[in-house]
């Protein structure tokens, strides 16, 4: 007796996105742990999953991978743009040790924040607010490396009025033979950023969902409100806001190199981002799976081995 077997009837019957095949969600989570890292036929070759044995460990070699790519760039004198997700954020520690300890100078590197919390209208928290993504990044990244840091004037935020400018931005940086880096995390219901699974039953096709670049005031799901509830919030629901300016796989898709990390353990054996992690990378390319394309691009995407599971039902 599970899940599947009782949803008809329901609360949930009618709850989970339309496209989601659970049958399927079900079997990837099914696996072995020794098997997480185990090729896919639709993996691109250069892209590799990264386990970790702790936390410490997982930001760690995020946030070197992170530094290593603004190094490499200005070694190479080339600009680099950044895509910035706010979660995880424990790698932004130790990006900023290793750009200290090299004494890498950012003003080559362009930030672009994937996504920032809304009304339905696109207006966003304003920026001091301590649940606004800005300020968390300022506190994080941006004023942390102090004399190194990224000017103003490139360091670039999901608000109602800069995310519209985002694809001429990184056109013509790419144009002048930037690196689109996309650093990133998985949500709760597989997104990349906000963009949330129930966008897909809008387009008639892969290709039209592909060329979005980004959404103001974006529904979100009630699964992404409650993980971040939980993340964010420390469990105060009410104070999460419905909806979310986000980036499009126009943009993430587009990268030239992903970061990406999941690092959803809770503790005592409880996590929220295992069956996230199984689909991600055993689902197979799917518009309703958004995070099931990531694979596709090269990079790396580090985990924590304790998301591998076995994810089995057991009482704390």
């Amino acid at each position: 007796m599970d899940l599947i077997d009782t949803i008809k009837g329901s609360l949930l019957e009618n709850f989970f996105p339309a496209g989601w095949d659970l049958k399927k969600i079900d079997k990837c989570c099914s696996n072995p742990p020794e098997k997480i890292t185990e090729r896919q036929k639709w993996w691109n070759k250069e892209f590799q999953p990264v386990p970790c044995d702790g936390l410490e460990e997982f930001n760690i070699k995020m946030g070197h991978e992170i530094a290593l790519e603004i190094s490499s760039a200005k070694k190479e004198g080339r600009k680099i743009i950044l895509i910035l997700p706010v979660g995880p954020m424990g790698m932004y520690k130790w990006a900023v040790y290793f750009l200290k300890e090299w004494d890498v100078p950012c003003e080559h590197v362009y930030g672009f924040n994937m996504d920032e919390w809304s009304d339905a209208e696109g207006n966003t928290l304003p920026s001091t607010n301590p649940g606004a993504f800005q300020n968390a990044m300022e506190q994080a990244f941006y004023g942390p490396l102090e004399k190194l840091t990224v000017p103003e004037k490139q360091r670039n935020f999901a608000t109602r009025k800069l995310l519209p400018t985002y694809p001429e931005k990184i056109s013509e940086l790419r144009n002048q033979g930037a690196k689109l880096v996309v650093i990133f995390g998985i949500g709760r219901v597989f997104h990349i950023a906000f963009w949330e699974p129930h966008f897909a039953a809008e387009f008639k096709n892969e290709q039209d969902w592909k060329k979005q670049e980004y959404r103001l005031g974006a529904k979100l799901h009630p699964l992404t409100i409650e993980q971040n509830a939980i993340t964010s919030f420390k469990s105060r629901t009410t104070l999460v806001p419905c909806f979310a300016n986000t980036i499009g796989p126009g943009i993430f898709l587009k990268a030239d190199k992903i970061i990406g990390g999941c690092d959803g353990s809770l503790g005592r054996g409880m996590m929220w981002q295992g069956m996230s992690l199984w689909v991600t990378l055993r689902y197979g390319p799917d518009i309703w799976v958004p995070s099931s394309f990531m694979p596709t691009l090269p990079g790396k995407l580090f985990f924590l081995k304790e998301l591998a599971g076995p994810l089995v039902a057991e009482c704390n």
